[in-house]
């Protein structure tokens, strides 16, 4: 189901994959270079339903107008504000997360906004060879329970660069940005998918 939600960024669009008996709501956006249809978005939507999660795949104001760059990350957590109620209104515990950018708006907005967690899917912890341009004061201060998911290639930040924090992460081996595996890896892609959503059913299991 497609939802159209107006926001002060403008027009967002939710697509729902929701779960029987939904204990939970999972929503997530996209990052700065691409949509809902990145794999692990695309993963994460096909399996958790079958465990007791509804995902809200979102989609920024920026992409639902057919814009090419993102705005500026005061615009997207307005964008992301503005659906807020549309997820919160299923009355049950909300997940804030997102891919790259999108999860950088999910850390920024958790305690504001009131979500249960953070789902952060390829943080981009800094922009690629610029490791003194550091983001992980976003990380740090989600102030909720917070997963990280990250390829241990990821140019935006690797796993071992990552600071210690009260945040898990799980590290996709060979993973690029967008958890790309190259064909030479010792694990497919679809293994790379499959640590992703095991990962994520894991914790959201264990969140209380």
């Amino acid at each position: 189901m497609i939802e159209i939600v107006e926001t002060d960024a403008g027009t967002a669009r939710i697509t729902w994959h929701r779960a029987k008996q939904a204990r939970l709501v999972l929503a997530v956006s996209h990052g700065a270079g691409g949509g809902i249809e990145a794999r692990d978005l695309r993963a994460l939507a096909q399996v958790l339903p079958d465990h007791g999660v509804t995902v809200a795949l979102v989609e920024q104001p920026w992409r639902v107008a057919g814009k090419k760059v993102a705005p500026a990350p005061k615009t997207l957590d307005t964008g992301w504000r503005g659906i807020w109620p549309a997820l919160a209104g299923m009355d049950l515990p909300v997940i804030s997360g997102g891919r790259s950018a999108g999860a950088r708006v999910a850390c920024r907005t958790a305690t504001e906004l009131g979500a249960h967690a953070v789902l952060a899917l390829s943080f981009p912890l800094h922009p690629p060879g610029k490791p003194e341009r550091s983001r992980a004061d976003e990380l740090l201060g989600a102030g909720v329970p917070t997963l990280v998911v990250q390829g241990g290639n990821d140019p935006f930040g690797k796993p071992d660069e990552f600071p210690e924090g009260s945040y898990e992460l799980v590290e996709v081996a060979y993973g690029d940005h967008g958890f790309a595996v190259p064909k030479r890896a010792e694990i497919t892609q679809e293994r790379a998918m499959e640590i992703v959503t095991d990962a994520v059913v894991e914790w959201v299991a264990s969140l209380g």
